[in-house]
Order: C-alpha cells, then sequence, then structure tokens
C-alpha cells in the first residue's frame, strides 16, 4: 500500500508556508482495516464482479474505524497546533497551556463582575451636593461714587453642584472645600429620597480643599457608608473606581487606573494660587461635577476624593489621598459649626 500525505498551509511572517505532515500510525490502522473490509471478487469470476451485499458486522466495523479515525485527526491536530496559526498554545506559570488560558479568562470575567459590584455597592453613599447663594449686587454711593460695599437681595439660587459621600452612617459626608464655598444653603440628593435634604456645614479646609456636612435622616434610617482605605497598598497601575455627578449625571461611574503619586498642581481661583500637594493621579475620567467624589479600589475602599482635572489634557485627574483625609478629618469634625 502506498502512504499518502497532505499539506498544510499556513501564515508567517506574511508569507504562506506548506508543510508536509506524513500519516501517522494511526491513519495507516485505518488503511488497513479498510482494504480487509473490502469486497472481494468470487472465486472463478476472474475478478470482475463486486460482491452483491455486505454483512451487518462489517458495517459496524467500519463505523467504528472510522471514528477512531477522527478522533485521532483532532488528537493529531491539538497536539500539532495545524489550526492555530503556527503558534504553539501559550504555556502559563504551571505549564497547563490550556488550563492556564481557561484561568485567564475566568479572572477576566471575574474581574469585570467585581468591579460592577463595586458600583452597586459604593453608589448609594455617593450623593450629589447642590451650593445655592443669594445674588450679590455692587452698590453705588449716594452721589455715583464707587463705594458703597455689596449686598445680596432676592431667594438663593443655585451657585453650583458637586459630589460627595457619606463616611458615618448618623450622616456625615465628605467632599470638597470648594463644593461649599460661600454657600447659603446646601442641598443633599440622596439615593433612595424623593426630595434633597439640607446639609449643616460641620467644618472645612481651605488649603487641604476638604469639607464635612451633616444631614438628617427624614426616616432615622442609617445612612449607606464608604470606608476610607489605606492609599499606601494602592500602586501605580491598579485600577480605580471615580463616581459622581459630572454635569449633573447623577451616579456616573469612570475608570482608570492609578497613574502617580505625590503631584503637585496650582490652581487660579478667587483667593489666588490655590498650592495642592501630594495628590494621586488618574486616568479614570473626572469633569465638572465629580468634585468632591470618592475614588475607589477594586475592594469599594475610598483611597482618595476627586479635586480637579487637567482641562488641556485628558486622562488627567487629580484626587486627595485617603491619608491628607484621615489626618485632616479630627480637626473637621471638632471645627466651629457654621451657621446658615
Amino acid at each position: 500500500m502506498n502512504e499518502r500525505n497532505w499539506t498544510d498551509t499556513q501564515e508567517n511572517n506574511g508569507e504562506r508556508e506548506r508543510t508536509t505532515v506524513y500519516p501517522t500510525p494511526l491513519v495507516a490502522s485505518y488503511e488497513k482495516e479498510m482494504a480487509a473490509l473490502r469486497p472481494q471478487p468470487s472465486p472463478g469470476s476472474g475478478g470482475s464482479k463486486r460482491r452483491s451485499g455486505s454483512s451487518f458486522s462489517t458495517y459496524v466495523a467500519s463505523f467504528l474505524v472510522g471514528a477512531m479515525l477522527v478522533g485521532g485527526f483532532g488528537y493529531a491536530a491539538d497536539r500539532g497546533n495545524l489550526f492555530g496559526g503556527g503558534q504553539s498554545p501559550a504555556a502559563g506559570a504551571s505549564g497547563g497551556g490550556s488550563e492556564s488560558a481557561a484561568g485567564i479568562a475566568a479572572a477576566s470575567v471575574k474581574a469585570k463582575g467585581d468591579l460592577a459590584s463595586v458600583f452597586d455597592s459604593a453608589g448609594p453613599a455617593v450623593v450629589k451636593i447642590e451650593n445655592y447663594a443669594v445674588p450679590t449686587y455692587s452698590m453705588r454711593s449716594l452721589f455715583g461714587g464707587r463705594g458703597g460695599g455689596q449686598q445680596q437681595t432676592g431667594e438663593p439660587q443655585l451657585a453650583g453642584s458637586g459630589t460627595g459621600f457619606f463616611f458615618s452612617k448618623d450622616g456625615y459626608l465628605l467632599t470638597n472645600e470648594h463644593v461649599v464655598a460661600d454657600a447659603d444653603e446646601l442641598k443633599v440628593t440622596v439615593e433612595g429620597y424623593d426630595e434633597p435634604l439640607t446639609a449643616k456645614l460641620v467644618g472645612s479646609d481651605y488649603e487641604l480643599d476638604l469639607a464635612v456636612l451633616k444631614v438628617e435622616s427624614p426616616d432615622g434610617q442609617a445612612f449607606p457608608t464608604l470606608e476610607l482605605g489605606d492609599v499606601d497598598q494602592t500602586s501605580i497601575g491598579d485600577w480605580v473606581i471615580a463616581i459622581g455627578n459630572p454635569y449633573g449625571l447623577d451616579h456616573t461611574m469612570t475608570l482608570g487606573v492609578l497613574s502617580a503619586k505625590g503631584r503637585e498642581i496650582t490652581i487660579a481661583d478667587e483667593q489666588g494660587n490655590h498650592v495642592y500637594r501630594n495628590l494621586l493621579q488618574t486616568d479614570a475620567s473626572i469633569n465638572s461635577g465629580n468634585s468632591g467624589g470618592p475614588l475607589l479600589n477594586e475592594r469599594g475602599e475610598v483611597v482618595g476624593m476627586n479635586t480637579a482635572v487637567n482641562a488641556e489634557a485628558q486622562g488627567i485627574g487629580f484626587a486627595i489621598p485617603s491619608s491628607v483625609i484621615k489626618e485632616a478629618l479630627t480637626d473637621l469634625m471638632n471645627a466651629k459649626p457654621a451657621a446658615f
């Protein structure tokens, strides 16, 4: 019996390669078995007549041999990676290629699920803060001079909005100082309540850009909270999640990585140049309205408070690290209550 071969064409560096694959012993065995099952010429017929029929056992034997062949080809294709574009299966740390590939896929799905669960559990503790202020008008003196000072008239109007998050079940929440600055009234939208709650300013720090507010629960229920995590346990490249209200779009989640630590930036405001030190940098999208919102790690712990964004760039946002927040929290809580 003459041996047969077949070719497999593959792509390699832009060129087509033809590889000759010789028959395995399993193929040779199949050829032998099939030859034995072929009809034999009857004696005296001169070899010119075919057998008119086959027994049932012959069909069964043919089926079994064919099944062995298909299984053998499948095994050979897997072992030789005949249909894998010429690339060998990736081997994991344990050396088991197929097991490693399955493990990587499972880990990827698990990570996506974990990030979704972080948003589900952290979202209710994130609030929208609206700053209302009475319009201020400049007054001229009786004789048309520039003196006379300023006067507030009318009802409070929306001056700006931002984000905050509960860190205490009894209604204490954290945000940026610039979110609540110069407010005559603060309204906090909490998930699960039909109407915004009125908040009181407990304490604030302009230099650190931090503020603590307090709201009362209308139904006496405890508020959902977020835990202040250890930013020192977060490394460059770790996943981080920002939740806030960018441009009034409530409870928006953005995802990125921790890009850098210890950044220093300067922002011009009404009081001059405000220098921020020791900030976290992230490429998670942060926009106007995200200020005061939490920057979370994969466990849902607060590692920073979203504070600023570089308006001339993409993917460059900044957050106050949780270590700074923890150090300032006692002073903020014990500050002299604001009256408004």
